[in-house]
């Protein structure tokens, strides 16, 4: 694939979305619309773990791109360096943990939006008096619900909240779906 041309239909605070023709190998032109965010930002995706029970840290969070709310992994946006997946995950659940493992930056969304992300993996010690009642730090635009769930029964959970007409992100599926 060739780009032949881009121009930028919308200009907005945070994102903009582009207008590219390209050309492909047999020389036909096509048209494709993106959207790229404004700033160069690598997000974290959390698969935050409690020990010793196992269960995992998902959230229910009100969306407005789909205005509605979706189960996913806690994540969160503009962080350029794994540690601040742990602010993310005190904020949005109101757990502390440590990282144990932290993914290369990976592209999320590649048809449609120029994301970047890596997979934070934190293990959460549920013994720990600052994890016994956690408390989230939400900002005043975020509503979310925590739900600590086993992994066995995560696409029973998953398939229940599809029921309740809550939407479910396709990177829980990708990992519990097909349990």
């Amino acid at each position: 694939m060739k780009k032949i041309n881009e121009e930028t239909v919308y200009d907005g605070q945070w994102l903009s979305v582009r207008k590219a023709i390209y050309q492909n190998k047999q020389g036909k032109e096509f048209t494709w619309e993106s959207v790229h965010r404004k700033r160069s930002t690598v997000g974290v995706v959390i698969m935050a773990r409690l020990v010793p029970s196992g269960r995992l840290i998902l959230i229910k969070q009100h969306r407005p791109a789909i205005d509605g709310y979706i189960i996913s992994f806690p994540a969160g946006l503009g962080f350029n360096d794994p540690q601040q997946a742990l602010v993310e995950l005190k904020e949005e659940t109101g757990y502390t943990g440590k990282i144990v493992d932290v993914s290369p930056v990976l592209k999320t969304g590649a048809s449609l939006i120029n994301d970047n992300a890596r997979v934070v993996s934190i293990e959460v010690d549920e013994d720990l008096p600052a994890n016994q009642a956690p408390v989230q730090e939400l900002e005043d635009a975020e509503d979310i619900q925590v739900f600590l769930v086993h992994k066995e029964d995560a696409k029973k959970f998953l398939l229940e909240q599809i029921e309740q007409g809550t939407n479910i992100s396709a990177n829980l599926w990708y990992v519990f779906g097909n349990i």
